[in-house]
Order: structure tokens, then sequence, then C-alpha cells
């Protein structure tokens, strides 16, 4: 008796492990198929016009009286602003920064007598503003600064013309959304290419976003991109 009831309870242990095995061996099989996925790219891209400026205005003067060449700067910083005033910027949008004094005496190391002139001085008066196209047309007339004796210094990498677009939250969701939809575009083309099914999405990737001049010659024009990384599972 104890025999057949040992006999009986090793094939229900049998049994038992067997069916584990196959319902183990089937999950396994669909966590497989389940794996099969199809990662794709989609870009979005705006052209938008940029909503700020800042436009630094540098001019330098030279003299061996300090005191002189103080009210040098300030007569032709006020004239700068006056002509800045003239083409509708405001009080607000105009800073004009203290000038910067440098002594060439001082700073040579051989014969003082070659130096035309002591003191060096450099000013910047800068503009911040929304109004793009006045900034645009400003600095074409702004060479008739010249006729007022304002020799004004070329742009270098600290004092260039800076256009800026800063309504960028405004068009992120919109972007997203069709990054999102060209990256399905492109896995259901793969799909159907492939003889497979698109399912859901396993995961998805926000690319960062990128704002540049669309090109050299208008950087008042900015190109705003971003790619989405989505990736799909497929089935059969």
């Amino acid at each position: 008796m104890q025999k057949s009831t040992a006999a009986i309870l090793g094939l229900f242990i049998f049994l038992g492990l067997g069916l584990f095995g196959y319902l183990l061996s089937t999950a396994a099989l669909t966590v497989k198929g389940m794996e099969r996925v199809v990662t794709v790219k989609g870009l979005a891209e705006r052209e938008v016009t940029a909503d700020k400026a800042i436009w630094p205005i540098k001019f330098e003067e030279a003299g061996n009286d300090l005191g002189t060449l103080y009210t040098t700067v300030e007569r032709k910083s006020a004239a700068v602003t006056a002509f800045l005033k003239a083409h509708g910027f405001s009080e607000g949008e105009i800073t004009v920064s203290p000038p910067s004094i440098v002594d060439r005496q001082a700073q040579n190391y051989g014969n003082s007598a070659n130096i035309a002139f002591r003191y060096t001085a450099a000013t910047v008066v800068t503009v911040y503003t929304e109004r793009i196209d006045a900034v645009r047309q400003s600095m074409k007339e702004i060479v008739n600064l010249g006729k007022d004796g304002i020799a004004l210094s070329g742009q270098n990498y600290e004092h260039r013309t800076q256009f800026l677009y800063t309504g960028l939250n405004s068009l992120k969701p919109s972007m997203i959304e069709e990054a999102t939809k060209n990256a399905r575009v492109v896995a259901e083309k793969f799909a159907k290419d492939s003889a497979s099914r698109l399912g859901k999405i396993k995961t998805a990737r926000q690319g960062q976003f990128s704002i540049t001049d669309r090109d050299s010659s208008t950087p008042y024009i900015k190109k705003v991109r971003v790619v989405s990384t989505v990736s799909y599972y497929l089935s059969d």
C-alpha cells in the first residue's frame, strides 16, 4: 500500500514538473517573441525669426591728456546714443559701459618715446531689444557715425551682434508630437517591408532641442530641431 501511494505521488510530481517545464518554455517563447523590436528616429524642424537682439557698438579713442580723453569719450557715447534714439530705441534698451582706459606708457617695456598716444579708451554702447527689424536697419546706417568722427571697431567674438530666439517652450509640444509621428511612419514602413506588424512602444527618448542660425547671411532666422528615438515591438 505504501509503495502504491509513493508511486502515485511520484507520478503526480513527474507530471507536475513536466507541466511546469512546458509552461516555462511557452512563456520563454512568448517573451522572446515580444523582444522583437525596431528602433527608429523621427525628426521635426521649424524656421523661426529671432525675438531678441543684443547689439554691442564699440569704439576706441586715444590721447595724451586723460581729462580730454574722458571728455571725448563722453561726447561720442552721447552721439551714439542719440543715433540709436533717432532710430526708435528707448532709453531702457540702451546701455553705455564705462570707458576702459589703458596707459600704454605704463605697459611699455621699450622706448616710450615711440608711443604716439599714451592713453587709449574703449567704450561699448549696447542695445538689448525685441525690435529685430530696427536693429537690422540701424546696422546698415550706423556707418554714418563716421561723419561725426566716431571710428567704430569691428565685431569680434566678445562684441558681436547676437540674435536670440526665446520662444522654444511654445514650440516643444507640437514638435515632439511631429517627431514621434514621423518616427512611427518610418517604423510602419520597416514593419511592412519585413512582413511584420507594428506593436506598442517599448521605449521612447526625446532628443535635445537645438537652435542654430539658418545660415551665416541671415543670423536672425533660426532653425529649431529635435530628434526623437522610439522603439516599437514587432510581431508576425
